[in-house]
């Protein structure tokens, strides 16, 4: 593990592995550096692979108050560390966050993929409650922090509240918990994206550097649709499904698409 600093002087823990041009993971919410090691080592055949935990999350600090630009200056401090310029791939809610640093570092990252950014453009879902930030900070800052998960669980990604019950027993609930201050980041990163309106992920229209956008085939449809969107309107974007996988992609399906797309 290493550590580099952002702009504001927050330490950002991170690995790195393999050799060939640098590759950045972002994880969407509640994931550590950890969460991919399988797809990280896979990766690390081919590339510079640097995992990463986001501010506020594993061994990474954290410095109030919150920001996006702070979480771009994060990536930014990596990309620096990898020599100036890198692939970046986001997840999910780490999928906007590279989008958003791709707008704002046109320069520094050089291919883009991600994979399901949890858009919602459109009626096919409900929309995220107006005040979901709102909700999440204060059930962390009154140490409810599984009441915060639940929450997230229930009303952002959309789980049953019976299943959500139950994994609230599960081994790895705690380390949701040790996290939970942080999905409110995520959620001031998805911002009015989540409105059930097209227009908002149209900030994005002017990056330019290629991009590829994945969903998976057995995911809702509201991911299908907010994909499709978002590849439809980046100037230099292409759009692939796979069939049979969900949100959580199989490393065997995905690692063989990124290397394609970053080395081709």
């Amino acid at each position: 593990m290493s550590k580099v600093l952002s702009k504001d002087g927050t330490a950002i823990a991170f690995d790195r592995s393999g050799q060939g041009p640098a590759i950045i993971m972002v994880n969407g919410a509640l994931a550590t550096r950890s969460a991919e090691e399988r797809v990280d080592a896979s990766l690390s055949r081919h590339f510079t692979v640097f995992a990463y935990d986001r501010r506020g999350r594993g061994e990474s600090g954290d410095t109030a108050p919150y920001a996006v630009e702070r979480e771009v200056e994060d990536l930014d401090a990596l990309i620096s560390e990898a020599g100036g310029s890198a692939f970046v791939f986001g997840h999910s809610s780490g999928a906007v966050l590279a989008l958003e640093a791709a707008r704002l570092l046109p320069t520094g990252i050089t291919k883009l993929a991600v994979y399901e950014p949890p858009f919602i453009i459109d009626d096919s879902r409900p929309p995220v409650p107006e005040d979901y930030v709102q909700q999440l900070t204060e059930l962390v800052s009154s140490g409810r922090r599984g009441d915060a998960v639940a929450y997230f669980m229930t009303r952002a990604v959309g789980v049953p509240a019976e299943e959500v019950a139950q994994m609230r027993n599960a081994p790895m609930w705690p380390a949701f918990e040790a996290v939970a201050h942080t999905m409110a980041y995520d959620g001031t990163i998805m911002g009015d994206t989540t409105s059930g309106s097209p227009l908002p992920i149209r900030k994005w229209a002017n990056v330019l550097v290629p991009t590829l956008v994945m969903d998976g085939g057995e995911s809702p449809a509201f991911m299908h649709h907010g994909a499709q969107a978002l590849a439809d309107i980046l100037p230099n974007a292409q759009h692939r499904r796979f069939p049979g996988q969900d949100h959580g992609v199989a490393g065997e399906v995905l690692v063989p698409a990124l290397v394609e797309f970053f080395k081709g």
